[in-house]
């Protein structure tokens, strides 16, 4: 079991990670939203802490918290190359204000971040849920974060494909 779940943990870490880096590089190309983009980044590293706390707890006892990740790591390796690639163009040629929250708020609706935010609003299985779901309170829901933000600042938000995963 522990052979099967480590990949998983990891693969949800890079996610975050991922993601951060994303949303740094947001902070970085849009002076008007550098605090916007900046918090989420932090948010985002806190996750990624805090996945990377579970597996140490997981490596120790074969405890992780139920609900916190997506048992179809193809879902999450194709998320995680999906944000390497944006990485990637935006570093070439930056997105508009625009598209940079429209992919943003698509990335929350994603398999590891949906999973991430079903786990916070879950009800706690055990102590060690409670602690996480706790640590998580002030910055869960980015979606929501990020919907407000581009209606306050005029940008609508694109239909896209909920991944469900």
């Amino acid at each position: 079991m522990k052979d099967d779940m480590l990949p998983l943990i990891e693969e949800l870490i890079r996610i975050e990670l991922n993601v951060a880096d994303l949303y740094l590089l947001f902070s970085m190309s849009f002076k008007e939203d550098k605090d916007f983009w900046w918090q989420l980044t932090m948010e985002e590293k806190n996750h990624a802490a805090l996945v990377l706390s579970a597996k140490e707890i997981y490596e120790e006892t074969g405890f992780f918290p139920q609900g916190l990740i997506p048992r179809r790591a193809d879902a999450l390796k194709e998320t995680n190359r999906s944000i390497r690639a944006l990485i990637d163009k935006y570093k070439i040629t930056s997105p508009s204000r625009e598209e940079a929250m429209n992919v943003a708020f698509k990335l929350e609706k994603s398999a590891g971040e949906i999973h991430y935010q079903k786990f916070i609003e879950s009800k706690a299985c055990s102590a060690v849920d409670k602690i996480f779901q706790d640590l998580s309170r002030d910055d869960r829901d980015h979606s929501m974060k990020i919907s407000s933000y581009m209606e306050r600042n005029g940008y609508p938000i694109l239909e896209i494909e909920a991944d469900n995963t």
